[in-house]
């Protein structure tokens, strides 16, 4: 009796499996479909006796995306439930995926179709499958999908694909990462896997053991628990490379974690890193390779050469008129001089000291970040049409603001302010190396680069302060000093042309009539401020309110809004815009590749791009050669432009990228550009 207890209840389940495993295979069927996205196999016709790889083929709808196996900040990965099968089945192959980013969040995942591998050992005469499946096929909304697939094929000795299928097999199999153990042709080295206990970073540090190793491949942490899918920050130097990926808030810090690496064509996956705590780690790429003190060194040059920018000398001739003015004793000078010094290095501590508060938070910005704002670019027009009315002596209102820029106690420090914002669109010799550093650097040596720039941009005039006999070459004050100011005042009407240019640029063709109008009306209210009339003055400042409230408000809308995607078109069909997807196909094809990373604010970039890469002679050159040319205009903070600057290590403009044919590791140019540079690429062609 007991016995046929516990038969009975066995034979109940064996019988409640059976149905169950028939409803799902009478339901099953070689295809599954939803919104979206259709799945069939990817299988041959025959199998034969040895072990063959398949996959499910995901064909999806152009826009949409499925997931990879850490599908990162949102998302999911696709599920593949066996419930049966005629023989051995091996793991999920993932190909490796792209970065998806939506909105504010970043997934990992595959625009497209794409197909999932695993492989399969025949163990009767036919090879027979049932598989359950879940997906999410995601636009901006996202919808999920069910289905049930079954396979049933002959086993013979030859095996039978149905055409095109065995190679749509393979492009997806090489894309496969190869599991890095002992000597599998992996480019890299990894130096290290630090963490900081309690912080918010993770760092990978690879070394280039290969020549022929891409600059900078894309990495992508499998443990999505762990590490966000953000693009990590990269700092190169030498032949290291170091990726810092932010850690899941709260997440445990385990012993070990694991990484896919790619350089587009070719992928490899590192498993069990150890991580290594910070106190213990090797030093950074940044560190080892380039000492702090010669990057600071740097920073001073470079912050020096900045006086002799087109960009800074607008605001310099106000302090020059100053010092032609009437004779000031030493003391006078000296702290004249200090004070200028003091408005440099605070302005800078302060736009660097944001910079990293903003590089904390996640942001991906760089140097002239200032200028990619529609309302500081409209307050500068402002100002500096102010200054130039002033300078030319139309306004007694006028006066008053030189006498603050130019000639008080405190304008010193104010013209010390003006010089570092109106610098920021100069990145010259010396200086892209040091900011893209400070960008990587912890805090304090980020810090002493940021100090060291406004060291240089200070220290000629400090000079001059310092060092009397310097000042004693400078003529006698004079009536020449009323035309000498008013001449000063030409630079300030260039600069505020350019600054509507750049307005243009950043919120459309509106751009300048928001600008102009503004302007309109702060002379109108100047005139009409100076009619003694009742209210007139009340008049004029209500006027000059709301122009402001008006124009900063339209500049700010235009530029959330978007309208300025045409003013960012590319002026020459010959450049085209940047797509790293294009980029990629191009060096695959062994096509040179010349990248050419600007922005409308960058005087400099303006001036290589007219005297050099548009002069008939070069463009010439760049046709003969077949030369994909790229403009990556960074204007408006565009974030695949400023991770690709971060990827060469800089986060300034201009740079100039150069990929010959059939390399994947690119030169980079100087920032001041000639001719013959460009030649000098095709000489040993």
């Amino acid at each position: 009796m007991s016995v046929h207890r516990t038969l009975f209840p066995l034979l109940f389940l064996l019988l409640v499996c059976v149905f169950t495993g028939w409803s799902t295979l009478s339901s099953a069927q070689e295809t599954a479909t939803g919104d979206h996205v259709k799945v069939r196999w990817l299988a041959p016709d025959t199998f034969g006796p040895g072990e063959e790889t398949i996959g499910f083929y995901f064909e999806v709808d152009p826009g949409w995306h499925v997931y990879w196996r850490n599908a990162g900040d949102s998302g999911a990965a696709p599920r593949f439930d066996f419930v049966g099968a005629s023989g051995k089945l091996g793991e999920i192959q993932w190909p490796f995926p792209v970065r998806l980013p939506i909105e504010h969040l970043t997934n990992l995942g595959y625009e497209g179709a794409v197909a999932y591998l695993f492989t399969v050992t025949p163990e009767a005469e036919r090879m027979e499958l049932v598989v359950n499946l879940e997906w999410l096929v995601c636009k901006v909304d996202c919808i999920p999908g069910f289905g049930a697939m079954s396979l049933s094929r002959p086993v013979a000795d030859q095996v039978v694909w149905p055409d095109g299928d065995k190679a749509l097999r393979d492009r997806f199999a090489a894309q496969v990462p190869v599991v890095v153990r002992g000597d599998t042709g992996f480019p890299w080295s990894v130096r290290s896997v630090t963490a900081e206990a309690g912080g918010d970073s993770l760092q990978l540090v690879l070394e280039v053991s290969e020549g022929d190793a891409a600059a900078t491949p894309a990495v992508f942490p499998l443990d999505g628990n762990l590490l966000t899918a953000k693009a990590p920050q990269i700092a190169q130097s030498g032949s290291t490379i170091g990726y810092t990926f932010q850690r899941v808030p709260g997440a445990p810090l385990p012993d070990s974690t694991g990484f896919v690496i790619s350089d587009g064509t070719r992928s490899w996956q590192l498993e069990q890193l150890d991580i290594q705590a910070a106190a213990t780690a090797a030093p950074s790429p940044v560190d080892g390779g380039q000492p702090l003190w010669l990057l600071v060194l740097a920073a001073i040059a470079g912050g020096a050469i900045l006086n002799l920018m087109p960009c800074v000398f607008p605001v310099l001739s106000i302090k020059l008129f100053g010092l032609v003015g009437p004779e000031k004793h030493a003391g006078e000078r000296l702290h004249e001089g200090l004070r200028y010094a003091a408005g440099v290095l605070v302005t800078f501590a302060a736009l660097g000291a944001l910079l990293l508060v903003l590089r904390a938070g996640g942001a991906a910005i760089g140097w002239g970040f200032q200028l990619q704002s529609a309302p500081v670019v409209l307050g500068l027009i402002l100002l500096f049409w102010v200054m130039a009315l002033s300078f030319s002596g139309l306004y007694e209102f006028g006066h008053h603001l030189m006498n603050l820029a130019g000639n008080s106690r405190g304008g010193a420090f104010v013209t010390g302010v003006l010089a570092v914002f109106v610098a920021a669109p100069c990145t010259g010799p010396f200086m892209g190396a040091a900011l893209g550093a400070a960008t990587l650097l912890p805090a304090y040596g980020a810090m002493a680069i940021f100090l060291g720039l406004g060291i240089g941009l200070a220290l000629p005039f400090v000079l001059l302060c310092v060092f009397p006999a310097l000042l004693n070459r400078l003529p006698a004050p004079g009536p020449w000093m009323e035309t000498l100011r008013q001449f000063l005042a030409f630079p300030l009407y260039a600069t505020v042309i350019w600054l509507l240019w750049v307005l243009g640029r950043l919120v459309g063709e509106s751009g300048w009539l928001i600008g102009a109008m503004l302007m309109l009306t702060i002379v109108f209210a100047f005139w009409l401020g100076r009619h003694g009339f009742r209210g007139s003055r009340w008049l004029a400042w209500g006027l000059v309110l709301a122009a402001l409230v008006l124009s900063f408000g339209a500049a700010n809308r235009l530029q959330n809004s978007g309208a300025a995607g045409a003013a960012l078109a590319q002026e020459s069909s010959d450049w085209q815009p940047y797509d790293r997807s294009a980029i990629n196909q191009a060096l695959s094809r062994e096509q040179g590749v010349f990248i050419d990373y600007t922005a409308a604010w960058c005087i400099t970039c303006q001036v290589n791009k007219k005297l050099v890469l548009e002069s008939q002679e070069v463009e010439a050159l760049f046709r003969e050669n077949d030369v994909y040319l790229v403009r990556a205009d960074w204007t408006d903070q565009n974030p695949e432009i400023t991770r690709a600057l971060g990827e060469l290590g800089r986060n300034s403009v201009p740079v100039y990228a150069w990929y010959a044919p059939g390399e994947t590791t690119p030169v980079l140019l100087p920032q001041i550009l000639k001719a013959d540079m460009i030649e000098a690429l095709f000489d040993n062609k």
